[in-house]
Order: structure tokens, then C-alpha cells, then sequence
């Protein structure tokens, strides 16, 4: 009987669980949608972030007017370096001005990436799912923009 405890208990605490694992399809935004990385229908910018942040800060406006330009080929989000969650969340996206959606989980163990060490840091993914480029550093519209039409 114990044993049926720990299993039916094991296979509960596993369905709670947040997709953040390799192969796991899909992941939640703070739209309340969900993102399948592994096979996206757009190209993916994915831009790793945080208030601290001086050159995120300044980052975000170029994030968004390409978001804005391009998103008939092109979804750009965000993850929060922090961890942030809920409320606190919206208010450090309303605060930064930040008009793209965000993941609510770091989704780098698809692409067996460490976890982020300098910031800004940006992935772009291709319609296939694959990690095309890893780009540390600040970014602007231009430099991604001329990344994404090579592809």
C-alpha cells in the first residue's frame, strides 16, 4: 500500500510541473499563451533581461520597434533574469517599457546551454528549433535584423 502512495504521489508532483526541460514542447508566456520552442512557426528572438540592467535598459526600445516591424516572421521575447514571477513581474516589464511577451521559464536546457552569466544576453531560434546564434552583449535592431534575414 505504501508503495501506491509514493508512486500515485511521485506521478502527481510530476504533472504540477512547469515545461522547462529538454524536449519538452511547450512553454508558457506571461500572455497566459504558450510557445512551442522546438518547432516554433517564427523565427524566435529570446533576449535574457533584468532592471539592474543598464544595457538591457537600453536594449528594450530596440526590442520592441523590431517586434513591432517584423512580427509577421519574427516573435521576440523576453525571460527575466531574476526569476521574477506574478505581479512583480508586470510591474519590472511596465517599469522598463517592455511591449513583448515574456517566458515564465528559462527554456535553455533545450539547447544544453549554462545558465546566463553576463547580460543582455540573445538566442535566436529558427523555425526548426534550432540555436542559430547566441549573442552576449547589447544588441540593436539593426545588428539583429541583418541576422535574421541571413537566416
Amino acid at each position: 500500500m505504501i508503495r501506491i502512495i509514493y508512486l500515485v504521489s511521485f506521478l502527481l508532483l510530476g504533472c504540477g510541473m512547469e515545461p522547462s526541460s529538454v524536449g519538452e514542447k511547450s512553454h508558457r508566456l506571461t500572455s497566459g499563451e504558450t510557445i512551442n520552442l522546438v518547432s516554433p512557426s517564427k523565427t524566435v528572438i529570446i533576449n535574457y533581461w533584468a532592471t539592474w540592467c543598464a544595457p538591457c535598459r537600453d536594449e528594450i526600445p530596440e526590442l520592441n520597434e523590431l517586434a513591432h516591424e517584423l512580427s509577421e516572421s519574427l516573435l521576440v521575447i523576453g525571460v527575466n533574469f531574476d526569476q521574477v514571477m506574478g505581479e512583480e513581474l508586470s510591474q519590472q516589464m511596465q517599469s522598463l517599457g517592455i511591449e513583448f511577451d515574456n517566458l515564465l521559464h528559462d527554456p535553455r536546457g533545450i539547447w544544453n546551454l549554462d545558465p546566463v552569466s553576463v547580460l543582455p544576453e540573445t538566442l535566436i531560434i529558427n523555425t526548426q528549433g534550432e540555436l542559430i546564434h547566441r549573442l552576449v552583449g547589447p544588441q540593436t535592431k539593426k545588428s539583429l535584423s541583418a541576422l535574421v534575414a541571413a537566416e
